[in-house]
Order: structure tokens, then sequence, then C-alpha cells
């Protein structure tokens, strides 16, 4: 793959973002926040670009400038996902550099971060669930991503790798009312609608009510799907200083479930790649996730605020497979030799409550000539997950066996059979209750001295509590996890320390690093049923911070090493599925992102990362994967867009783009069997903005996603559903979505 390396350095050098509602951005003017977690500084001047964000408050908790911040932090703005025409989070975390989704078809339920895999998603800074396989954030209601690169040291259950939030939209000071439809190839529809403004003369009370509603079918064979997202929100400033807001969100999806297509030999089969080899007949999946949330901040004086948050979700959900068997031994389910893959039907439920809290106090201390921004806080975590399985994942019927190169005899399977395989199990205890609880207390001082040099001192010390009960139904599962002995649940604790310096060389460049460490703790069992030791991270990060053209364009460059140990994998020595072994993995590069505009007319965002990972040891009999490369990790991988308006940034006309989405070759699994091709992904869009509609402005545009129609694919199972070489997730071919804005 050495031809994708010029391509991918070239990346490094430029970026590009579509900004096709700057304008619009700038009309919309929430009130003033005091400062908070999630609450960034979009800059939406006329000489700015309403990509570029100043400050983002994930890394610290604190309102930092980034240019003073000694951590690579990243943020999408709601103007990326506008331009972009992105409906989930995947769609837009392409354009930050080292972040990939695994799973990345029907539903993405985690993303590797430096390598490093995490399931957890953060919104408004409180750690929350996708819900089921079949879930990703829906965009509807956001404002804005942000990437916290490396261990994200405030937070518990956080990954090495790094920390993804989402912000969600809060009320307006102005009225503002917007609704989008879209049209699109493989009969994409998808209406969107955003609402928000005073409820009272002087602004005391706001709200915000966005969501939206998506029905499309696939590129994969009888696929489809449909959900409905809600979010309102009501803000109340009963005092100066003071803020409480209350939202709700609410979203319903159904889906098929979709494993994707199997590898022969090093590469994925040579089959189209629309070809399903599930059933046509399988019922189709849902997930039900509700969330509500709070925060309340309060300005005690001019120095020194609390703040208090705290998000309660469930989710619900129930997937029916039509999948090979043994579902995670490739070699025995797949016969590469004759393309016959064993079947059978597997069903999966879950239902999960998470509740999340935190208490911050912030304030600002001159000692000494130096100037001490405090952070002290406490957070709080727990989660019950009520996980059933029925059906055959590991037993193949015979008669359910597909030939991947002609499987239309295959197809159709009679229900009668999905309902009593169903009434059937491959395990003996096929309900669990998984249980984790979480709490922690942090301290942070960011210390100015003189007006250059920063240094940012921190450590967080944690308590956890993990156990899975397992049982015939899910009331004996509660019921062993509570009180078998001896006792299934364990107690961890530990403290995480976090050090850093940045020194601002001039107003435009600055040079830091740091040190941080991580604490998670393991809820997974062992063959023999002991459980393992809490997983620790720990980073060493080098890095500079830019603003050029006059501060238009923000850059960062960083350079990390970062290792993980007691990380769990599949035991595929047990039938278990759920038995885990541990090992050590080490991740280490190179990482430039930039964002923002060159000149009046041209706008870039762009993104390059090399990658370089391993197994460093594996506590497996003979230590089979030691030494191996991380599954779907690139070495090189990058992003380019490029935003040309014809009339300048800001004013209404006719707008053109073109971005590049590129990977280098990736290992299929940890065991490093197979490949998946490198590739390049070409998208553009067309736009014209700001024409009168009646009362409306109107904004028009054409997105084409893979351009070129190339033929590629994104990653691989991660061992969840089905084993890696079982499940290759093609990438979309040429997709077209046409759309209509209107606002007032």
């Amino acid at each position: 793959m050495k031809p994708l390396c010029a391509p991918v350095a070239a990346l490094s050098l430029l970026t590009a973002s579509s900004c096709l509602q700057a304008q619009d951005s700038r009309e919309i003017n929430s009130s003033p926040q005091p400062a908070q977690l999630g609450v960034i500084d979009v800059q939406g001047s006329a000489e700015s670009d309403p990509y570029t964000a100043t400050k983002a408050a994930s890394g610290t908790k604190t309102d930092t400038p980034l240019m003073e911040t000694p951590v690579s932090i990243q943020v999408v703005s709601r103007a990326v996902m506008d331009d972009q025409k992105a409906t989930t989070i995947k769609d837009v975390l392409e354009n930050v550099s080292g972040v990939r989704a695994q799973p990345s078809l029907g539903g993405t339920s985690g993303y590797l971060i430096r390598g490093f895999r995490t399931g957890n998603i953060y919104r408004n800074g409180l750690l929350t669930t996708p819900g089921s396989s079949l879930g990703d954030f829906d965009l509807a209601n956001l404002e804005s991503i942000e990437v916290v690169k490396g261990p994200a040291q405030l937070y518990g259950r956080t990954e090495p790798g790094g920390l993804i939030n989402l912000n969600t939209k809060r009320g307006l000071d102005s009225p503002y009312y917007s609704i989008e439809q879209s049209v699109g190839s493989y009969s994409f529809y998808r209406t969107q609608w955003d609402a928000g403004g005073p409820i009272t003369p002087g602004n005391e009370f706001q709200y915000r009510f966005s969501g939206s509603y998506q029905d499309n079918d696939s590129f994969r064979d009888f696929v489809s799907s449909d959900r409905l997202l809600l979010n309102p929100s009501v803000t109340w400033r009963p005092a100066p200083g003071t803020d409480i807001t209350i939202d709700v969100e609410y979203q319903k999806k159904k889906a098929l479930a979709d494993f994707g297509i199997p590898v022969i030999g090093r590469r994925p089969a040579d089959i189209p790649i629309s070809r399903n080899l599930g059933d046509p007949n399988t019922p189709r999946g849902y997930q039900d996730t509700l969330m509500i949330g709070s925060e309340i901040n309060h300005k005690l004086n001019a120095d020194w605020a609390i703040h208090h948050r705290f998000l309660y979700t469930h989710g619900d959900s129930v997937n029916t497979f039509v999948n090979p068997a043994p579902a995670f031994n490739a070699a025995q389910a797949f016969n590469e030799t004759t393309g016959i893959m064993q079947r059978n039907i597997f069903q999966q439920r879950s239902e999960q409550e998470v509740y999340s809290t935190n208490l911050d106090l912030t304030g600002k201390l001159d000692i000494a000539g130096t100037r001490h921004d405090l952070l002290v806080g406490v957070d709080y975590y727990r989660s019950h997950n009520l996980y059933g399985s029925d059906g055959q994942w590991v037993a193949p019927n015979p008669a359910l066996a597909i030939d991947i190169f002609n499987p239309g005899p295959s197809y159709g399977i009679a229900r009668s059979v999905f309902d009593s395989t169903l009434k059937t199990s491959s395990t003996a205890l096929p309900r669990s209750d998984i249980y984790n609880q979480w709490h922690g207390v942090y301290v942070q001082d960011q210390v100015t001295i003189g007006k250059k040099l920063h240094l940012m001192l921190g450590g967080r010390y944690d308590w956890a509590e993990t156990g899975r009960g397992r049982a015939t139904t899910f009331s004996a599962a509660t019921e062993a996890l509570f009180n078998s002995t001896p006792s299934v649940i364990r107690k961890d604790q530990g403290f995480s320390p976090r050090l850093g310096v940045l020194y601002e060389f001039t107003p435009t460049l600055s040079g830091y690093g740091t040190w941080t460490t991580s604490f998670g703790a393991n809820n997974a069992p062992a063959a023999n049923g002991r459980t393992f030791d809490p997983q620790v991270g720990e980073q060493y990060e080098l890095g500079l911070k830019a603003q050029l053209f006059e501060s238009r364009l923000l850059g960062t460059l960083a350079a990390y090493k970062l290792t993980k140990d007691n990380i769990l994998v599949a035991d595929l020595n047990t039938a278990d599925p759920n038995d885990r072994i541990a090992n050590k993995q080490g991740s280490q590069g190179i990482e430039l992102d930039l964002t923002g505009r060159v000149s009046r007319y041209l706008s870039l965002i762009a993104s390059y990362a090399y990658t370089e990972t391993k197994v460093i040891e594996d506590h497996a009999a003979g230590s089979p994967t030691k030494g191996n490369r991380l599954a779907n990790v690139p070495k090189h991988s990058g992003s380019m867009s490029v935003r040309y308006d014809l009339n300048g940034q800001g004013a209404k006309g006719l707008s053109m783009g073109m971005g590049a989405f590129v990977a280098g070759k990736r290992e299929v699994d940890l065991a490093n069997t197979a490949q998946l091709p490198g590739y390049v992904r070409v998208d553009a869009f067309v736009a014209y903005s700001g024409w009168k509609l009646g009362s409306s402005r109107a904004t028009a545009q054409l997105n084409v996603r893979n351009l070129l129609d190339t033929k590629y694919y994104e990653s691989t199972d991660p061992d969840s559903n089905v084993a890696p070489r079982l499940g290759v997730y093609p990438g979309a071919p040429l997709t077209v979505i046409g759309s209509l804005r209107l606002e007032y």
C-alpha cells in the first residue's frame, strides 16, 4: 500500500470544511453561559469561520482557550454536520485524526481512538449509552462534538485512547425556526427540524425543540431502517449568574441486523458488497432510548461557580440474527473452499438503566504573581444491563446453510423455524444482570506563570464495583449478582495523576507536553470464573498548536506513546462468548488536525494520523498474538475537504467543494490472519444559499458521497456478534442526497 503514503502526506498539509451555514450560525445567538462543561466558543465574526472553535471544556472542565490547553482536543461544529449532511456521529468523526468507527454496518457501537476501542460516549459531560448494536447517536439535536485525545483523566470509565463528548442544543435568545427535507439514494427520506427562542420577556425562560425522522433502505440487500428523534429542552435563568436546564431525548429505531460478509484467504470474499447472508424474513430489531438530563450552573461571585449535572438513560432493544454458527469460530462456520456458511437463528435482548451525575466547583485565584484556575469535583455512575440471549449461535442448523456465491435458494426461512429455534438456547444460563457502580473525586489546578507558561496539575481517585449475575431468568440473575457466595461483585480502586505544561512561544504558536494515566475496571469472567485486575493506561504526548492566517486556521500537531494493560479480548478457546482473556497493547503515532479558513473564499478541514500499534503481551497460552498489529487500525489515515464560496464566506450564492477520506490497509483481527485493503473515498457537494422563499431563507444543496463509486471496506466485527473473519463491513457505494432547508 505504499502508493497511499503520498496522498496521505498531502492531506497533512491541507484541510477543508464546508461552511454552508456560516451566515445562519451567526444569526442563531445563544445566551452567554458561565464556564461549564460542554460550552464551546465557535468563532462567528466576518473574519472567522463557523468551523473554528477557540475553547472546548471537555479537556479541562474549565473555560480554557484551546491554545492554552496542553491536551489535543478536536471540535466538530454544527456547521460541519449541516454542510456534510451527516446524520450520525460516525459520519462526522471521520474528520478527526485517529478516530474510526468499529463496527460500522447497521449500527455503530464503538469507536477506535488512537487504536483503542471505546463504547463509552459522553453527553454534556456525563456517560451514557447508545443502547444496543443498532445504536448510534443522531446528529439532529447536537451543537458540537468534542474529541479529547488520550486518557481523559477527569472522567470515570474512560478509555485511554480518548473521549467523545456530545454537546446538545440549548435555548436561544432570539426566535429561530428551521425545517429541512432530504431525499436520496436507496429510498432515503429525512425530515429534520429545529425551533427555539425565549418563552418569557427578558429571556428568563428559553426553549429548544429539535429532532428528526428518517426512513431509508440500504445498499445492502433487504436491509432498511427508520428512526425518530425528539429532543425538547427548557432553560430557566432565575437570577443573573444562575441557569437551570432540563432536557429530554427520545429515540426510537427499527432496523435489520446485518453482520456483513466473510473473509476468504487474506481478503474479503469477492462477492457483491450488496449481498446479505442473513435472511429477508428476519424480524426487524428495535431500540428505544430515553434520556432525561439536567444541568445547574450558579456563580457564587465573579471568580467562583458550582456546576451540577444529572443524566438518566433507559435503553430497551431486541435484535434477531440469522448468523454464522458457531458465530465466533470462523473455521468451523465457513468453508472457504466451497463457499458454504453454516447458520442458525439467534436473538439478543437488552434493557439498560444508567444513572450518572457530578458536582464541580471551579474558581480563580491569584497567588504570588501566578494565576490559578481550580477545579474540585465528585461524580457517580451506576448501570444495570439485563441481557438475554435466545436461540443458537453455537450449533448450526444444516438446513439453514447458505452458499455465499449463490444465496438465493437459502433465502426465505419460515416463521415457524424462527419461533421454534428461539425457544432454545446455546447456553445453560441465558439471562444476565451486568452491573457497574463507579464514583470518584478529582482535583485540578491550571497555573499560569507570567503570560506564557501554563501548568496543569491534577489527579483522580476512583472506587469501582463490577459484577455479572447469570441464571435462567432475569430475577434469578439479579439474585445471583447480589447474593452469591462468594460474591461475584469485584471492588477496585485506584489513583490516576495527570501533568501537563504548555508554553506560548508567540501569540499564535504554543508547544505542550503531558503525562496522563487512566483507570478502568473490568466486567467480564474468565473461563475459570475468576475476575480481572483493572485496566490501566499511560500516555506521553508532545505537541504544537498554531493559529494561522490571522488566527482563522487552527492546527494541532501531536506525537504520543500510549500503553494499556489488562485489556479484555474474547477467549476463543472456550464455547462461551463472554469468556475473556487479558493482554497488554500499545499505540504510538503522530496526528495533525487543521480547521478553519485560508481566505475569504477558501475554507478547509483536514486530518492525518500515523498510528503504529501492537500487542505487547498476550496472556493466553503461548502468547499467540504477541507482536501483532491491532485490528482495524490503519498505519496511515487522513481526510481533507475543500470548500469554495464564489461570493465569499458568509455571503449568499453558490458554493462548491470536494473532499477525500483515506485509510491504509488494516488487519482484520488480532491474530492478523487477513487484511482489509486501503482506499480513498471522494465526496463532493454544491449548494446555493441565502435566497428568499416566501418569508423564509432557503438553502438548496446536493451532496454526493463516494463520487467515484469506489469499492472499499470500513471495518470488521470486534468479536461482538460474530468472529471478525465472518463480519467484514463494506462501505456504501455512490450515494446522492438532495436537501432543501427553510429558516425563519
